[in-house]
């Protein structure tokens, strides 16, 4: 069993905690977004009250440990791993309870490049203690606004995880899938599930706009955050979203491994 000490040396040496490699630029330009309801920022969460950037700054700085301080504004940003570690242990906690309910669950991720074994292998262990993993809307398409405009994604599922792939190119399946922030592929997969008078879930796990998504039509939904993702922290703050665990989430996909053993042995899930 991975202790605490262990994994907490890992979140450093892995740059998942401690000094990570998202900058200091782009956090505060998503905050700045944020505060101005920006849907790029907001992930489909809608705030109850107003933030302004240093309300946002404030509670990153609370939730994650980054630096308070306002004229900090370039460098690389800092991640407290002592908060990433309670969060994972509150992230457990709600694994353990739905597995103890027997409750639905969906996974889905806007990072298959890094997170999709994360995911698969909670989604498996969650199926293996008698929860339905749910798959929903599986090969619908959706439009969503890129940085290269309007793309159209089909939403697929890959070892029990949601993720989207761009409809055009390649070879359907060779890829992992399409990094996306956007709430649609959650809204889509609900609206299905609601639509086939089929299971809806009870928990969302997952990342971006699979959670605020999710937690802002009223379903339990944990995730992973990075500190460019205020909207996530906000959810938290606020009510929305359960668990909010601080780290970088683009770090090598082989890096999670310890976080999945770990949060199973807490879960008492592991196989």
């Amino acid at each position: 069993m991975l202790s605490t000490g262990a994994l907490r040396a890992h979140l450093l040496a892995a740059g998942l905690a401690g000094p990570v490699a998202t900058a200091r630029e782009k956090s505060l330009r998503n905050y700045r977004l944020f505060a101005a309801r920006d849907p790029r920022a907001t992930l489909g969460l809608d705030p109850e009250q107003r933030w302004d950037e240093r309300d946002l700054l404030r509670l990153m700085a609370d939730r994650c440990g980054v630096s308070g301080d306002p004229w900090h504004r370039t460098g690389h940003d800092v991640i407290d791993p002592e908060r990433t570690l309670s969060a994972l242990d509150a992230f457990a906690g709600r694994l353990a309870a739905a597995a103890r309910r027997r409750a639905p669950v969906l996974f889905g991720t806007g990072h298959p490049h890094r997170l999709l074994a994360f995911y698969a292998t909670l989604a498996d262990a969650m199926s293996s203690a008698g929860c339905p993993v749910l798959s929903p809307a599986q090969g619908r398409c959706i439009d969503i606004t890129t940085r290269f405009g309007v793309r159209t994604h089909r939403l697929v599922y890959a070892h029990g995880v949601a993720l989207v792939r761009e409809s055009h190119g390649g070879s359907a399946g060779c890829e992992p899938g399409a990094h996306t922030h956007s709430p649609l592929p959650v809204r889509a997969a609900l609206e299905a599930a609601a639509e086939a008078g089929g299971v809806l879930p009870e928990l969302v796990v997952g990342d971006h706009g699979w959670v605020c998504g999710a937690g802002q039509l009223g379903i339990e939904a944990i995730g992973l955050a990075d500190t460019d993702d205020p909207a996530l922290f906000v959810g938290e703050a606020e009510g929305q979203v359960a668990v909010a665990v601080p780290l970088d989430d683009a770090v090598r996909s082989a890096s999670y491994r310890p976080l999945t053993r770990y949060v199973l042995n807490r879960a008492c899930l592991s196989q």
